[in-house]
């Protein structure tokens, strides 16, 4: 299990972002961005940014309800922050997320998009997820520019784990007019980082579990820990190897990507 803490969320937040910076910093901000089909580098960057103050602001205000979050996912909102200008508001985002949440502490109630019977919520959920959406996004500006993606791996792990929190919840595995079933006799999946740990996904009972270990699967997916969470996140992971029913592996990759529309 991880074992990475509320400040370690915390400073993760502001590193992964000033990694980000650098890795932005001598490139062209209309590079397209292969792993986020439509967006350029310019647009990832504001992205992540709207992403910060988002959160920021809910951290900031304890609310207890969603705020607009027209800053995410509208590319008009921060068209206007462009060359320097936009590192430098990467940073202060990153910064002011940092300090919001350590102001508040970790614990404290505050609205968040998850399952709140799966997922606490609190301001230490936005610390992880804003850790997490971060990576990822430095990974995808990485694969932009060229560049060779590495990631503590204690980090990765902590990665790995919470999209098997997000696996569990109801729109994950309950079925729908376009959304087959999930559960099933025999359906079991089991990831292995090498030296980092092993989970095992159990979807035959009435809704879907993990836990770290090992036990017979269907079908099995190896890499280290940083693979493993680029394939999770249906990033190009050539290093990860996959035996067995790589149909429910298909499956339950479809299903659990929901997240990402999130």
């Amino acid at each position: 299990m991880t074992s990475l803490t509320f400040e370690d969320h915390c400073r993760a937040i502001v590193d992964q972002t000033d990694l980000l910076r650098t890795e932005a910093a001598d490139a062209d901000p209309t590079t397209p961005v292969p792993s986020c089909p439509g967006w350029d580098l310019g647009r990832l960057l504001r992205h992540v940014g709207g992403d910060h103050r988002w959160a920021e602001a809910i951290v900031r205000t304890r609310s207890a309800e969603p705020l607009p979050d027209d800053g995410v996912n509208d590319p008009a909102v921060y068209a206007h922050v462009d060359g320097e200008a936009l590192d430098a508001w990467l940073g202060e985002g990153a910064s002011e997320l940092a300090a919001a949440l350590r102001d508040a502490g970790p614990g404290v109630p505050v609205w968040t998009p998850a399952d709140e019977q799966l997922v606490e919520q609190s301001t230490s959920f936005w610390a992880r997820r804003m850790t997490h959406e971060t990576v990822v996004h430095r990974a995808d500006a990485v694969l932009a520019t060229g560049g060779k993606f590495t990631l503590d791996e204690g980090l990765a792990v902590d990665g790995v784990e919470e999209w098997l929190d997000f696996s569990t919840v109801p729109e994950a595995y309950e079925p729908g007019p376009d959304a087959p079933g999930l559960l099933g006799p025999g359906r079991t999946l089991r990831f292995e980082a090498a030296g980092a740990g092993q989970w095992l996904v159990d979807l035959t009972g009435a809704r879907p579990l993990w836990r770290p270990g090992v036990g017979d699967a269907a079908v099995s997916v190896r890499g280290s820990a940083t693979d493993l969470l680029l394939f999770l996140y249906r990033r190009p992971t050539p290093a990860v190897e996959t035996d067995g029913d790589t149909a429910l592996l298909d499956l339950w990759l479809t299903r659990t990507g929901f997240w990402l529309e999130l």
